[in-house]
């Protein structure tokens, strides 16, 4: 497997109130376990506040278990993130993470050089990554340009400048018009196709129905239900109903 989580617990420390200053200890993910195979898209699925970000950011090293272990192409996330961050990228939904006064072109460049890719290399990846998106033709015009769609495209551009063996995707379509999202999925169709491994978070069912090979649905921290779209949903069951059903059964 090429993502293994056995156990994994992160609590965090919050102050209750202004007046009494008072601890509380808040549980984000409670224990939670699964594993991904490589070339495959994993989904994980669950409300705002159900654990799904805190796990993204844990697996790609911005984090620290609180307990249990989380391994990322056989290395430790905490003790070995030297190990892993040159071969997986992420790509977080919104706006952010592409410099808007530089081109696309000259964004890729950047990005690229942050990851030590040699100029030789990184001039031809560059190129098939806009092709990839759809961008060639707007690759030196100024991001401050750029629609929402074009951006959001952009920033999955730049997750493939190091040519990562594993995308971590969280909301990647938050906020798209339909013809948008419908691109960036198609996207990482190919990528898939390609025998890259992506995780991915949406709140989009039908998206995660289409593009999953599994599906893992998390709540309050802990995993609901995990297996393939299929297998989630009843007959004549949309992923929706699937997940109202599962999820309403465990609060119930």
């Amino acid at each position: 497997m090429i993502i293994e989580v056995n156990e994994f617990k992160r609590t965090y420390t919050t102050y209750k109130g202004w007046v009494s200053r008072k601890k509380e200890t808040v549980t984000a993910v409670n224990g939670i376990s699964f594993a991904v195979e490589k070339g495959t898209i994993f989904g994980l699925l669950g409300q705002n506040g159900a654990g799904k970000t805190t796990t993204i950011k844990t697996l790609i090293t911005l984090l620290a278990p609180t307990s249990g272990t989380c391994k990322v192409l056989g290395y430790d996330t905490f003790r070995q993130a030297k190990q892993i961050r040159p071969r997986i990228n992420f790509i977080f939904g919104g706006e952010l993470g592409v410099y808007r006064r530089l081109s696309a072109r000259d964004n890729l460049a950047y990005f690229s050089n942050l990851y030590h890719v040699p100029p030789s290399v990184a001039k031809a990846r560059i190129e098939d990554a806009l092709d990839l998106v759809g961008l060639t033709d707007k690759a030196d015009i100024l991001c401050e340009t750029f629609s929402k769609g074009m951006l959001q495209r952009l920033q999955i551009a730049r997750g493939l400048v190091n040519d990562p063996e594993i995308l971590f995707c969280d909301e990647p379509t938050v906020g798209l018009d339909p013809l948008g999202a419908r691109m960036l999925r198609d996207v990482l169709k190919v990528l898939r196709g390609r025998g890259k491994t992506i995780m991915l978070t949406t709140h989009y069912m039908p998206e995660a129905d289409e593009l999953c090979d599994t599906i893992a649905l998390i709540d309050g921290g802990v995993i609901v239900a995990m297996d393939t779209p299929s297998m989630l949903k009843n007959d004549g069951e949309s992923l929706d109903d699937a997940y109202v059903r599962l999820v309403g059964k465990k609060e119930g």
